[in-house]
């Protein structure tokens, strides 16, 4: 970044705004709400576990005698997270120029020390940035620094660590910064084994492409800092962060600005929507450079603007407009309806974490509820997944389509990789629908899918995940996750795959699991399987939660024991649409596992 120093007189802080600000540092050890933590999974930034990114701003330079110094306290920290929205701010520690840490450091860590005590104080997350081009030189300076602030913020989820800003381009990966970023993580990791870590690559921290071909390995929560400036990186650069995260590297765009890379020239809209776009499609949390009144087209503030916030649109430049506008109306993490879905699972549409585009709408699809629908091309949905093991999996999509011409993509979320996509015809109209499927290779374990339109014009209702070959399997339910029970408790299982099971069955107990509703893609024969424990066997009464109708009463075997498990299964006639089901003991004393829904009969 540009460096300009000239700056109007500074606003004399009152009496009052002091006191403000040190009862907002004394008070934010004590804050009462919290943040989501921030973990890194595969090629994401997760917030809270789920899929997500948050937005805000960067102050300018710490440094002493420099336009952004004045900015460095709560009333600015508090007006961004009030009137922005803003979720994040970072403090950008002057390092090695003048005024900076190594010439000043007990002011510039008060400084900082301003900002972190305050976003602490208004539940925001808070970058501390070693804000250097030649970190390497100072690696002892900057691992006690480090060790300073994980040892007085490390029990805060509200705290990030960027070791190294922009190394320069005399700076190599290999030579240079790996080295020191393993030294300075390690011993950040001594005293804080989880908040989240942010390493920065060569050219000003472009070439995160680079250091995905020799990646930092050895710690978790590791993520890798892209900067970007909308007049001066384009195409290109997206193209070497797709090809970070293609390689398994999580970004996190810890600077940006809409004008040039000096820090000049006016907003460059097509290209800063562009780069809005990218990150949002790829969950990619960011701060806009920078919160300060310097004469540069990159400041938010008109020289002049109050140091602690109340600004006016008048007090806003340019790029300060168009940054509280990215900022304010960046999304959120939803946690409305997003759960994590175990495989083999049915997914309603609508349940998505995040989404870009779409809109929900009433259906006319058996069962009823909601569909997503108005998906153009490029628009994307985001879902949790529990995979139990990697392997070929059959994914099925219930959608309706009145032209045609459709393309899911079915990806990690993000857009890398993509597991395979699926044309999408014509079905007669926007609420006639079909069910269309493709089988893909997934990976284990927990993970962010995404659901993209390569080309629109489709709504979808439900996705489906069944194991291929499985037998048409579309639900399975953990016995002891009923919604409401009489009589039932629960244990550990020693069945495959462990867990807890129900248990203590007797005559008269039942279960219901209208928390799991089960969505029947068509009437017909289906299969319903029990895994069931038994000294001398009982019998069950498979129905709909509430009793009626009963649709298969079931006799279960003597095992040989509470632990030792058989499965047993019946053919049903069920009708097209959601189902919730119940179990009735009519004869008790077994213990049951799951229950499995698989079409056709056996």
């Amino acid at each position: 970044m540009s460096m300009t120093l000239s700056n109007a007189a500074a606003s004399r802080p009152t009496f009052r705004t002091t006191l403000i600000a040190l009862a907002l540092s004394l008070c934010a050890g004590a804050a009462l709400a919290d943040v989501p933590a921030l973990s890194v999974s595969g090629n994401q930034v997760l917030v809270g576990g789920k899929p997500g990114s948050i937005s805000g701003s960067s102050m300018y330079w710490s440094n002493t005698g420099w336009p952004g110094e004045r900015f460095y306290n709560a009333g600015a920290v508090g007006w961004l997270k009030d009137d922005w929205k803003a979720r994040l701010v970072r403090a950008a520690m002057g390092v090695e120029e003048p005024g900076g840490y190594i010439q000043f450091p007990a002011a510039n860590k008060a400084r900082v020390k301003a900002v972190v005590d305050a976003a602490i104080a208004k539940d925001m997350y808070v970058i501390i940035d070693w804000h250097s081009h030649y970190a390497f030189r100072h690696q002892n300076e900057a691992i006690a620094f480090f060790q300073e602030m994980a040892r007085t913020y490390g029990n805060n989820k509200h705290v990030i660590y960027e070791i190294y800003n922009e190394p320069k381009d005399d700076v190599t990966w290999d030579a240079h910064v790996k080295p020191y970023a393993q030294a300075v993580i390690a011993a950040i990791r001594a005293i804080d084994p989880d908040n989240l870590i942010i390493v920065g690559s060569p050219h000003w921290s472009q070439d995160a492409d680079i250091a995905s071909r020799n990646p930092i390995t050895g710690h978790s929560n590791i993520a890798y800092t892209l900067h970007f400036y909308a007049g001066t990186h384009g195409q290109f650069l997206r193209e070497k962060a797709a090809t970070a995260m293609n390689n398994g590297l999580a970004l996190f765009v810890t600077e940006w600005g809409s004008v040039n890379a000096d820090g000049n020239g006016g907003v460059n809209y097509p290209e800063t929507n562009a780069w809005i776009d990218f990150m949002k499609k790829h969950n990619i949390s960011n701060a806009n450079w920078a919160l300060d009144d310097a004469r540069e087209g990159s400041a938010s503030l008109v020289p002049g603007a109050s140091a602690t916030g109340g600004w006016a649109n008048w007090d806003l430049t340019e790029s300060g407009k168009q940054a509280r506008e990215t900022v304010r109306f960046w999304p959120s993490t939803s946690d409305t309806g997003c759960t994590t879905a175990t495989v083999p699972a049915t997914i309603q549409a609508e349940a998505y974490c995040q989404m870009s585009g779409v809109r929900i709408e009433s259906t006319g699809d058996a069962g009823g509820g909601q569909n997503v629908g108005y998906i153009d091309s490029g628009d994307w949905m985001n879902y949790t997944v529990d995979v139990p093991s990697a392997g070929l999996y059959t994914v099925s999509y219930r959608v309706a389509s009145a032209n045609g011409g459709g393309n899911i993509s079915l990806e990690r979320a993000g857009g890398s990789p993509v597991f395979g996509t699926k044309a999408v015809a014509a079905t007669g109209g926007w609420q006639t629908w079909s069910t269309i499927s493709h089988d893909v290779q997934l990976p284990a374990g927990k993970q962010s899918i995404g659901i993209a339109a390569k080309a629109g014009g489709f709504n979808l209702n439900w996705i489906s995940i069944a194991a291929a070959g499985s037998g048409g399997q579309i639900a399975l339910i953990q016995a002891e996750d009923h919604a409401s029970m009489s009589g039932v408790e629960s244990e550990q299982t020693s069945d495959a795959g462990g867990g807890r099971n129900a248990s203590h069955i007797d005559s008269g107990d039942w279960m219901s699991y209208t928390n799991a509703p089960v969505v029947i893609p068509e009437s017909g024969a289906y299969t319903i399987e029990f895994r069931v424990a038994s000294p001398g066997g009982g019998e069950l009464s498979f129905e709909e939660a509430g009793g009626k109708p009963t649709h298969a009463t079931v006799a279960i075997p003597a095992t040989g024991g509470w632990q030792n498990w058989a499965s047993v299964n019946k053919t049903v006639t069920l009708a097209a649409g959601s189902h919730s089901f119940g179990i009735y003991a009519k004869q008790g004393g077994w213990n049951l596992n799951w229950i499995k829904v698989s079409k056709g009969a056996r």
